[in-house]
């Protein structure tokens, strides 16, 4: 029962044959009646994402790079959990486990993977190495896929610090980004003694009513981004939260449907530069990433068929994001493009110890994916700030 089994990445090469012919029978809707990213990714782009996925992607150079770093699978609460497991070749490194979100995956992570565990090997400080856990949610990549209600935010936290027990970290610390965010809060709040501290890279925090009345000029911005998500962009999550068995239908039978949900969320979650918008539906996304790194973590969705399975987890837990106060040390990084940006008197309030609060000059909500460099840095210097 607590067994961890090697278990690599290893599609057949039929399903991706599958996809190919799929991508060839696409039957494609009208062009949009706008300029630009306002009804969502403009056919133009998903029909050139879609013919480079066809005629060039190659998903087996990034599972190869996956299969480097130590694919394990285990059962934890009656459910696989598929996880990379990197082990630094510094013996007194830190635990840490990070944590991905939706449309995220561990691929998010692969460029942060040597930084972190090998410190030394990239030019920085072997006091600051790291051993990752990089799980996939239940219901993500190879994961298992719930066949019951109640894996939400809360009851994958739990089996999380189960996983880093069994792992041999009675010690340690956790990350996360987006439902990864939510998860790593969980964590922070669980009470366990075994965990130092977290970091999160989606801090999700607003005014008090006794902080509305002297705003910032930053957190003016921050409450209106935040109302044009609530009103333009969280389309996506309100289905999702609501109706994902439905969704999911039409994603998993449709490779052009699952690249373009994902990749419209590139495009308005990434940070491009000025003057490509930010969360305003213009679009652009590889300003900030390439096509194939974008299509990498595309194809793991569908590969793997998780099109609805990832989505209820929104179902399960939208509603509640992240709950408790968490009291032990924490390091927020609020990158320029976060979709939620909150100042940092705000997030005192979840968050009384803050340790470590970084404000980095790029970077949008795939923080580890579009600047590695940054996002290791901030993950450091919590660590530094840890008593």
């Amino acid at each position: 029962m607590d067994a961890v089994t090697p278990h690599p990445f290893a599609f057949p090469d039929g399903a991706l044959a599958d996809l190919k012919a799929r991508l060839a029978a696409t039957r494609w809707p009208e062009r949009e009646t706008v300029d630009g990213w306002q009804q969502g990714a403009p056919l133009e782009r998903v029909q050139a994402l879609c013919a480079h996925w066809r005629d060039r992607h190659d998903w087996r150079a990034c599972e190869a790079r996956l299969n480097a770093l130590n694919p394990c699978m285990t059962e934890i609460d009656g459910l696989d959990i598929h996880f990379l497991h990197v082990r630094s070749p510094e013996p007194d490194a830190t635990p840490l486990i990070l944590t991905h979100g939706w449309p995220g995956s561990v691929i998010e992570f692969l460029d942060v993977v040597g930084p972190l565990s090998d410190p030394r090997a990239h030019g920085g400080d072997a006091a600051e190495a790291f051993h990752l856990v990089i799980p996939s949610l239940p219901g993500f990549g190879l994961s298992g896929k719930p066949r019951e209600t109640g894996w939400g935010v809360q009851r994958i936290a739990g089996a999380w610090i189960a996983l880093m027990k069994r792992l041999g970290y009675d010690r340690f610390m956790a990350q996360g980004g987006d439902w990864g965010s939510a998860v790593t809060h969980a964590i922070g709040a669980s009470g366990d003694p075994a965990v130092t501290g977290i970091h999160v890279n989606m801090v999700v925090a607003g005014p008090a009513e006794d902080q509305t009345g002297d705003l910032t000029e930053a957190e003016k911005a921050a409450i209106a981004a935040g109302r044009y998500y609530q009103e333009w962009g969280n389309g996506y999550a309100v289905l999702q939260s609501t109706r994902p068995q439905t969704i999911g239908y039409a994603l998993t039978d449709s490779p052009a449907g699952q690249a373009s949900w994902i990749y419209e969320k590139f495009g308005d979650w990434t940070d491009r530069g000025e003057g490509e918008g930010g969360g305003d539906g213009s679009g652009a996304p590889e300003a900030a990433l390439s096509i194939d790194r974008m299509l990498d973590n595309i194809t793991l969705y569908w590969l793997s068929a998780t099109a609805a399975s990832s989505a209820r987890l929104y179902w399960e837990s939208f509603r509640t994001f992240a709950g408790d106060a968490v009291t032990i040390p924490v390091g927020c990084s609020i990158f320029p493009r976060e979709i939620m940006r909150p100042s940092r008197r705000w997030a005192e309030r979840r968050y009384p110890q803050i340790v470590h609060w970084g404000e980095p000059a790029r970077g949008g909500h795939f923080a580890a994916f579009e600047q590695p460099a940054l996002f290791v840095e901030e993950v450091r210097a919590t660590r530094r700030a840890l008593p």
